[in-house]
């Protein structure tokens, strides 16, 4: 177990896991007439694959440049996400 993290392959897995989430719910989505769009997930999953990226370069002795940049990557994706969600449910004013 201490080699899957010290190697980062855990943070693969992770987002093995989550690529699969992703078919599965366009699976779902398309069989029930909707679109992933729908569901608000672009955000969600961007933001929490960078997040990942920037663990696996912290786990591996990574350059703490890309660390930096995968975790501001992040947050701007997150802002993105809130402002698209927030714009959406406040009357203009």
């Amino acid at each position: 177990m201490e080699a899957l993290f010290a190697s980062g392959r855990i943070v693969d897995l992770i987002l093995a896991l989550m690529l699969a989430e992703y078919l599965v719910l366009r699976v779902y989505c398309s069989r029930r007439g909707r679109s992933l769009a729908q569901l608000g997930l672009a955000g969600y999953l961007l933001s929490g694959a960078l997040l990942l990226m920037a663990l696996r370069v912290a786990l591996t002795g990574g350059w703490w440049g890309w660390i930096a940049a995968l975790l501001g990557g992040a947050f701007l994706v997150h802002l993105l996400d809130l402002r698209a969600r927030l714009g959406s449910t406040v009357a203009p004013g």
